[in-house]
């Protein structure tokens, strides 16, 4: 029962916890209601032993999240243990041109303190919001690069709260997405190593600075959003061009819905301008998906995560679909 586990993590670490935090305390686009136990372990051994705990407690649900930038919660709460990975879990070690980092470092940190060593590689995640172990999950990266180019070796805690170390070359990735993310994979990054090329520390802040300048210009920064919404789907970029191109062209930038609004600086981002609840986050998604299909025949699928009350994680279309479209476009 809830309960019971809530009484436990609050006895074997009543400092990481926290009961009734609302998720838009802790998410990217300041959307959710109240978490029943929010836990930000202090180190790997309270996370493993939060994990632990969690899943012998089968009927309660959990969820590990970093920022919870590519996140959207239910405005009506989560009734379950969130754990958050964040900058208590974010030591890093360099040994060369090999570096080896918690899952909790803020991923434009990690490009900054890399770029003072002359570390090159990852500067196109210098402008991606969350933290390093989200973006493993998501095998995530920007202008159609990815974090695992480079990437050796992830660090895992499964179930029983034991670390497994896996290497890149014996998993499968596709664009965007990993195996964590199958609904059979219930292992939590913890610890990654990656391998860079050594270069010029100008060279590496001078990359870091232009990327950084081109993404102000771009995308919206002021107002809470959870980065790009829909996926670039290949065959849709060779022929109509990315998403938010497409929903530019159907005449969506701007609309809004109650306090959330498709952004009039770039389309693929859904904007809180304060107070915007799930449900408009999820009309604006559903309504963008459809129109730009009726347009192209190119159903967008969405990089952004819904959260369940009840714990279940969903890619956030599907939960537009089945709440805001009554046309029947989806095979």
């Amino acid at each position: 029962m809830l309960k019971g586990l809530v009484e436990r993590l609050l006895e074997t670490i009543p400092l990481a916890c926290r009961q009734n935090l609302p998720a838009s305390e802790f998410s990217y686009w300041k959307i959710g209601g109240p978490v029943k136990l929010f836990v930000e372990p202090n180190d790997i051994h309270e996370l493993a032993l939060a994990i632990k705990l969690c899943n012998a407690q089968s009927d309660v649900p959990f969820l590990v999240v970093g920022d919870g930038s590519n996140l959207l919660f239910d405005s009506s709460g989560f009734d379950g243990v969130v754990i958050k990975i964040g900058n208590n879990l974010s030591s890093l070690k360099i040994d060369g041109t090999s570096v080896v980092c918690e899952a909790g470092i803020w991923v434009p940190e990690l490009t900054y303190r890399l770029s003072s060593y002359g570390l090159s590689g990852i500067e196109h995640i210098c402008g991606i919001p969350g933290r390093l172990g989200g973006l493993i999950y998501m095998n995530g990266g920007s202008n159609r690069r990815s974090i695992l180019e480079n990437t050796v070796s992830i660090e895992l805690i499964n179930k029983r709260g034991e670390i497994e170390k896996v290497f890149i070359e014996d998993l499968e990735f596709a664009y965007r997405t990993s195996p964590f993310q199958e609904a059979n994979d219930d292992r939590i990054v913890a610890r990654v190593e990656l391998k860079l090329k050594k270069s010029e520390r100008k060279l590496v802040r001078k990359q870091i600075k232009t990327i950084l300048s081109s993404r102000r210009k771009k995308f919206p920064r002021k107002l809470p959003n959870c980065g790009s919404v829909f996926l670039s789907d290949p065959a849709m970029y060779d022929i109509i061009g990315p998403p938010g191109f497409a929903i530019e062209k159907v005449g969506l930038k701007g609309r809004v819905r109650g306090n959330a609004q498709i952004s009039p600086i770039h389309a693929n981002f859904i904007v809180n301008n304060g107070g915007a609840s799930s449900d408009d986050v999820l009309y604006l998604i559903a309504l963008a998906r459809r129109e730009v299909y009726q347009s192209t025949n190119f159903l967008m699928d969405c990089e952004v995560r819904y959260v369940y009350p009840n714990g279940g994680l969903v890619q956030a279309h599907l939960k537009a679909d089945s709440s805001y479209s009554s046309d029947k476009y989806c095979s």
